[in-house]
């Protein structure tokens, strides 16, 4: 938000000024006649198109964007706004059978020709709401391709009027997995890496279908791409600090490790929807990591072995055969933890003070999705004073209806530091402090 509204003051600042804000007899405004920091922080506070679209103003002005400290470009926000949501089918086949039911001149007609004129209706009209489908489809496809070749020019245009001994910069992309458009960004960033000062670089690489939308030879297919443009830029993916991924499934099984042995400098790494072909245990060592997501992937064991500067993990809905699915090694500086999944009834319950017993977990999220507690309930002892000493914020999220809240009494006898409790019991929710 705070973003937001400086963005909004600093756009309001580079409105062409009325003629009683120009000083008479002077080409420039009063802004232009700031010096080149104040410009360039202004600049910083504007979206990309709007800090490059002030380079016509004069010769100074074209200069100014190649100085900008932070380059934040993404794709989709060079999407065109979507003026138009999709139907489901069940509501086409309501409001087509309404209508033939609605129409006067169907009034007189025998039970059997209203039923072959409904159906003759509705097949029409799912066939015209599929061609509406596919035509929004080609048309998106046609956008996201616009819009991420636009991201590789941008940031080839600003980088190379760099001055290699100017200011460090700060590098956030965001980009679809298609076309050459990968490759071509990570061949200038990894030339920047090289000549300029980079202080961060952030990879968001994103696929031209959302998850669920998914199939497998999607993201099979998905999975292929990532991995050639991986690995012509071997460069650029050295030195980047964050990175997020989705929809990919690699046809090697060890290529996740590929990657954590190529990024050494991550402070952030992301999965979404990944997984390999054969299940694997991941075993993460690195010296970097701060944060650590992965949501709705497939790995039948992840065991962060060494991640001596993880501070936050995020560990959600995970599908295995192993019970519990993530091994926490040495994290000592491990302080925010996330944990959901729909439990079924065989799966095991997990021992958190067996499973946290390395840790000193100051925030931790619980959350059950259906069936059951996957939490199993412990008698205090001093091992668990101890792990749970350091709790500062607790939130379960959507614990099972028919459960005995009792077994929550454990965290709060267990935490004698807690300050925030949050619960979410069916439709219930409660907030202590």
């Amino acid at each position: 938000m705070a973003r937001t509204s400086s963005r909004r003051r600093a756009a309001k600042l580079m409105a062409k000024p009325s003629g009683s804000t120009m000083v008479k007899g002077s080409p420039d405004d009063r802004i232009s006649s700031l010096p080149n920091d104040i410009l360039v922080n202004i600049l910083n506070r504007l979206d990309v198109r709007a800090a490059t679209r002030t380079s016509v103003l004069s010769r100074r002005w074209s200069q100014l964007p190649a100085m900008v400290p932070q380059l934040t470009i993404s794709a989709r926000d060079l999407l065109p706004s979507e003026t138009k949501t999709s139907i489901s089918k069940v509501e086409i086949v309501r409001r087509a059978t309404a209508a033939v039911a609605k129409d006067p001149a169907n009034a007189a007609l025998s039970n059997a020709e209203l039923v072959r004129r409904t159906s003759a209706a509705v097949a029409k009209a799912l066939a015209d709401a599929a061609a509406v489908a596919k035509a929004l489809a080609d048309a998106a496809a046609v956008a996201k391709a616009v819009a991420n070749t636009a991201v590789a020019k941008v940031i080839k245009s600003i980088l190379a009027c760099r001055d290699p001994g100017g200011w460090p910069i700060r590098l956030s992309m965001t980009f679809y997995l298609r076309d050459g458009v990968p490759i071509s960004v990570g061949h200038t960033v990894g030339n920047a890496m090289a000549t300029l000062k980079v202080e961060k670089a952030e990879f968001t690489v994103l696929t031209e279908k959302e998850g669920r939308k998914c199939s497998i030879d999607d993201v099979v297919n998905y999975g292929t791409r990532f991995v050639s443009f991986f690995n012509e830029c071997h460069n650029a993916f050295a030195g980047l600090t964050r990175l997020y991924l989705e929809n990919l499934r690699f046809r090697e099984s060890n290529f996740v490790s590929n990657i954590l042995v190529t990024c050494k400098q991550l402070n952030y790494l992301g999965f979404f929807n990944c997984d390999t072909e054969d299940w694997i245990t991941l075993q993460v060592e690195h010296a970097q990591l701060i944060e650590l997501s992965i949501v709705d992937c497939r790995f039948d064991m992840v065991k962060l072995t060494w991640v001596p500067k993880l501070t936050w993990l995020v560990f959600l809905f995970w599908i295995t055969s192993r019970d519990p699915p993530l091994a926490l090694g040495y994290v000592p500086l491990l302080e925010v933890l996330r944990l959901s999944n729909a439990a079924r009834s065989l799966d095991k319950m997990l021992k958190l003070s067996t499973f946290l017993h390395e840790t000193s977990i100051r925030d931790l999220t619980l959350g059950f999705q259906c069936e059951k507690i996957w939490v199993q309930p412990e008698c205090l002892t001093r091992r668990q004073a101890y792990v749970f000493q350091q709790l500062r914020i607790l939130n379960l999220v959507k614990i099972p209806e028919g459960y005995d809240l009792t077994w929550t009494m454990f965290f709060l006898e267990a935490a004698p530091s807690l300050e925030e409790l949050y619960m979410t019991y069916g439709s219930i929710h409660v907030k202590w402090k």
